[in-house]
């Protein structure tokens, strides 16, 4: 066997044993997170949007009738 064909096996098996490594701690890294319950979205705080009641203690408003 050419010492070319004997290398090139190696780097192809220690590349697919990597990469099978990575697929298994990305599963794990998922099934962790998953485990920490439903996402719940943002409050409202977080995403810049907040009612501002504004009081304008000396100012009259005058109502008109219906």
């Amino acid at each position: 066997m050419p010492k070319t064909t004997f290398r090139s096996r190696w780097i192809a098996l220690i590349t697919g044993i990597f990469s099978v490594l990575i697929g298994i701690i990305y599963l794990f890294l998922i099934a962790i997170l998953d485990t920490r319950g439903p996402m719940l979205p943002p409050p409202p705080e977080a995403m810049g949007v907040a009612e501002v009641d504004v009081v304008f203690p000396f100012v009259e408003v005058a109502q008109r009738p219906f």
